[in-house]
């Protein structure tokens, strides 16, 4: 009656914790996507003021136009220069000097052909709205955000710099030189010509202000937020919400660069060479938040000059490239991927995995083949493992006789297991620091598959799966993708969740060490319940595992075949326990 109650507890409490899982996770990372469709709203515009005031290490808000705006309407004006580089589309809007429309070319939203390209900067007003500002402090009141500037060009590319200016009353000219290189960098020249008759107190400042309602969930495993290199540091403590909480967050040190994290978008501002006044992020009304790069202030002499320069990165955390910049100067900016402590390993791993993906040409495939490597490299240590459980198991008998001759002197009994141990050459740990070892490997293999870019919209199989970053599409709710509706959640059982728990149950059943039975019912269960833990998980990651428990299947068949020992002990061992537990129900029986 114990074991019955205690199993039918262990099942309750498994079916709340799959319910509060998915309700947690629903709750604490709300679904969002990179783009939110702009309703038809009519614009709503409210004149703005010539300027604001600023403070030291402040520019403040700014005058705000009044409504929501429509992404078509927003973007439809002439006071716009065309972005056409090889990897990068958009404009930049000539009221504010704005960089606020930036797509993707090699990405698109969704897993459609024709659904268009990943949107990363989208003007303000908009839902979606997240953009950078190249501006000045002059006197201590802020440009005004709806200032016109003038282009010496149409058209921004890679080749084609262009230049924007304007000149206010007091004969002080303002430019802003932006250059964009082949991939998701735009670099801002920003310089100040004193022609007027007295000298001025300038200060340049960079910001990136953007909505959280379009951001990625912030996750243990992948950070998505605030973040910035400081004083030779990562710092990315904080998500949104925190950061709501906080106000301002300014870390110590002196900023490298800082910006916004996605799980696969970054836009972030490196610092030039000038010192930075104030650097950091702060939370505007509601659901808006700003990373602030705000310069030393400087006085320009009647006839003199100055020129501060900073780059803006808008694009895929594509981890070549975000090297590649790191190499060119700019600290730990490969880090804004969340490798976190064996990002060491984790990179190698992600080299194989895109060298596997050019060879095969599908990126399904080079995950198993991937599995198939890694179980290959851990097969000594694993065969060591099993070694030493074969080896603990033939001195099984010797063991229980001293336990059960010294069960009464504990310190006697350690003293002669252990002399057991040395005589018989068992060390009794062997077993274990081979699964000590697999852990960070295959937590390392986890985040890979949930950090790589590479792995976005990539099909397995085109009429089954076309995104393994997604989770399994064809469930047991829709008929396996008959029914035109998605089910999303823990519900949303598919081919390779169920696929998990058959295999994962397969392994348990091979499981070397017998248990009593209550044990064995809870590791029975234990496949059924991961296998609804893990069905909102990216397909490409439970790929990944029931590749690996088919590989340990087919390991631990082997292994027991070369080991036979270790198969006749727990046969033997399961016998006895059995034939107890059918005395115990007959004692209770009579």
């Amino acid at each position: 009656m114990d074991n019955q109650r205690n199993l039918l507890l262990a099942v309750l409490l498994s079916g709340l914790l799959i319910l509060g899982w998915d309700f947690g996770m629903r709750y604490f990372y709300p679904a969002a996507s990179i783009t939110a469709p702009a309703e038809e709203v009519a614009a709503t515009v409210t004149p703005a003021s010539g300027g604001a005031a600023a403070t030291g290490g402040d520019i403040g808000e700014g005058a705000v136009p009044e409504g929501p705006v429509a992404l078509d309407t927003a973007l439809d004006g002439q006071t716009r220069v065309i972005i056409d580089a090889p990897r990068v589309a958009g404009s930049i809007n000539l009221v504010g000097a704005r960089v606020d429309d930036i797509v993707l070319k090699d990405y698109r939203e969704t897993v459609d052909k024709d659904s268009g390209p990943v949107r990363i900067f989208a003007p303000e007003r908009t839902n979606g709205q997240h953009f950078a500002e190249f501006g000045f402090v002059v006197g201590g009141e802020r440009m005004s955000s709806q200032a016109v500037w003038q282009a010496d060009g149409e058209r921004l590319t890679a080749d084609n710099p262009v230049t924007l200016s304007r000149t206010d009353d007091a004969g002080i000219t303002y430019k802003i030189r932006f250059a964009i290189d082949d991939q998701y960098m735009i670099t801002a020249d920003q310089t100040v010509e004193n022609t007027s008759e007295g000298a001025a107190i300038i200060q340049p400042f960079a910001f990136i202000k953007r909505t959280s309602t379009t951001a990625s969930p912030d996750q243990f495993i992948a950070h998505a937020g605030p973040i910035g290199v400081f004083g030779g540091t990562l710092r990315d403590p904080h998500a949104y919400h925190e950061l709501a909480e906080l106000g301002r967050w300014n870390p110590d040190g002196s900023a490298s660069w800082l910006g916004f994290a996605d799980n696969y978008w970054l836009s972030a501002l490196a610092k030039g060479e000038g010192e930075a006044d104030s650097a950091g992020f702060r939370s505007l009304d509601g659901d808006l938040f700003r990373a602030d790069l705000i310069y030393d202030s400087a006085t320009v002499a009647a006839g003199g000059t100055l020129t501060q320069s900073t780059q803006l990165f808008a694009g895929a955390k594509e981890s070549e490239i975000l090297d590649s910049y790191e190499d060119s100067g700019i600290t730990y900016f490969g880090k804004a991927i969340s490798w976190g402590w064996f990002e060491w390993f984790e990179k190698p791993i992600l080299w194989l995995l895109r060298t596997l993906n050019n060879l095969v040409g599908n990126f399904g495939i080079a995950i198993i083949l991937l599995t198939v490597v890694v179980r290959g490299l851990m097969f000594p240590i694993a065969q060591k493992g099993f070694a030493s459980m074969a080896a603990m198991k033939a001195v099984q008998p010797k063991m229980k006789a001293i336990q059960e001759r010294y069960k009464d002197d504990k310190q006697q009994q350690q003293q002669e297991i252990m002399k057991l141990y040395k005589e018989e050459k068992v060390n009794p740990l062997a077993g274990c620091l081979p699964m000590l070892i697999q852990i960070p490997i295959f937590f390392a293999l986890y985040k890979v598959l949930i950090l790589a870019i590479e792995m976005r919209h990539e099909p397995f199989i085109s009429f089954w799966i076309k995104d393994l970053s997604a989770p399994d599409p064809a469930t047991i709710l829709n008929l396996f993708g008959l029914l035109p509706f998605e089910v999303t959640g823990f519900l949303g059982i598919g081919v390779l969740a169920i696929l998990l728990g058959i295999t994962m149950w397969l392994t348990f059943k091979l499981n070397p060490s017998a248990m009593d039975p209550v044990q064995q019912q809870v590791f029975n269960l234990m496949p059924w319940f991961l296998m609804f833990v893990m069905a909102p998980f990216a397909a490409g990651l439970l790929l990944y595992w029931v590749t690996s428990n088919l590989l340990t299947l087919a390991q631990q068949s082997y292994l027991y075949s070369k080991h036979p020992q270790l198969r006749a002990a727990v046969e033997k061992e399961k016998a006895e326990k059995a034939l107890e537990k059918a005395r115990e129900e007959k004692a209770e029986g009579a």
